[in-house]
Formats: C-alpha cells, structure tokens, sequence
C-alpha cells in the first residue's frame, strides 16, 4: 500500500517508506505532532525532504499514515456476521489509535483540520472514504446475508463505532481495554441494525454518503 501514488520513475524502495514511518513515530512520540517537522524526519531517517513529500503531501499526512492507516486499506476479512466483522475492524483500529503516537498526534490533527479547509477535505476524500468504503463493504455483506433489513449509511456506521472509540480515547480518556472494545462493536451492530430497522421501506431513508 502506498500513501501517495508514485508517478513514473524509479519503483519505491519500501525499505525507505518504512524508515520515514518509523522516525515519524519516533518523533511524535519523543516531541510530539506540534514539534515535529520535515526536516527532523529526513534527517535522522537519512533520507533527503524530496523523498518524502514525493510520498505526502504534508507533515499531516505523513504523521497520520505513520500512526494510524495509509489511504488504500486491506480488504476486511469477512468472519460471517456483522458483529464479528465490526468487533475485527475495531480491534485493528484499536491497536493503532490507542498507541503513544497516535495519542500524541490525534488532538492536534484535529486542531489543524479544523483550521485548514483544504487540508481537512484532502483528508475526507482519502484517509476518511477509505474508512467508509471499509463499512460499506462490511454493511453490503450484512445485507447480502440477510442480517440487515437493508443498506445504512457508511458515514453512520463509521461515527457509531469509530467515532465512539476516538471519543473514549482521545475526548474521556478512558481506559479502553478488549471488553470496552467489544461493547462497542456490539453496541454498534445494534445501532446499525435498528438504521436499517427504521429505513425499511423508506427509500429515501437511508441516504448514501454524498460525493465529495
């Protein structure tokens, strides 16, 4: 998987795609997300600044790939229900967004979203659809199975399980631990099922995510 599409030329050398990655969390967590630059990467990954922005767009998005996904994500290995396919991505989620650096970094990327429009839809349209699309993936095959009464907005699902773990981690700072994790992805099959309960028969009831 790749953070940004390389464009002609030379193939990437993974093996450097994976030094930036780990200087960066390195960073983050010895100076934190508002202390870390660029150069402080390159520099102690031994890397020159034009490799990595030939990777990211910016010093967010580096750090984002770094600390919680790249934009493509792995197929979700299907377990047969909605409930196992939920409790799978939460889980993958946790290991990542509940480490020293992805606490380091999450409240001041929030910051800097909010401050910077352009930089906020780069994220929406790649990091945040590739998350939908992971639900809508995971919803389509509940469907299919007949386990929902039909389809839910990804956006909605996203918020009911991933909103609430960045809740508990970054906003209460609860210690999330399996159980925490496992009530919350049994509290979302059950939110999700009663969407799909209360827009049965409603056409219009359970709106796609509009295109960006």
């Amino acid at each position: 998987m790749a953070a940004r599409k390389q464009q002609g030329g030379r193939p990437r050398d993974s093996r450097v795609d994976e030094k930036i990655l780990r200087t960066a969390r390195e960073l983050i967590d010895e100076v934190g997300y508002p202390a870390l630059t660029v150069d402080q990467v390159a520099a102690r990954a031994g890397v020159g600044k034009a490799a990595i922005y030939r990777r990211y767009g910016s010093k967010a998005e580096m750090a984002f790939v770094a600390t919680m996904h790249e934009q493509s994500l792995p197929p979700w290995a299907g377990t047969g229900s909605l409930h196992g396919d939920l409790l799978a991505l939460v889980r993958t989620y946790h290991a990542r967004m509940a480490a020293p650096a992805a606490r380091q970094l999450a409240p001041a990327l929030i910051s800097e979203l909010a401050a910077n429009p352009e930089l906020d839809s780069r994220f929406q349209d790649t990091f945040m659809a590739a998350e939908q699309a992971g639900f809508a993936e995971i919803i389509e095959q509940a469907v299919a199975r007949g386990e929902l009464s039909g389809p839910v907005d990804p956006a909605m699902a996203h918020v009911l399980l991933l909103g609430s773990l960045a809740s508990a981690l970054y906003i209460l700072n609860l210690p999330v631990d399996d159980a925490m994790v496992t009530d919350l992805a049994t509290a979302a099959t059950a939110g999700i099922t009663a969407l799909a309960d209360r827009h049965r028969g409603d056409p219009g009831g359970a709106a796609e995510t509009p295109a960006r």
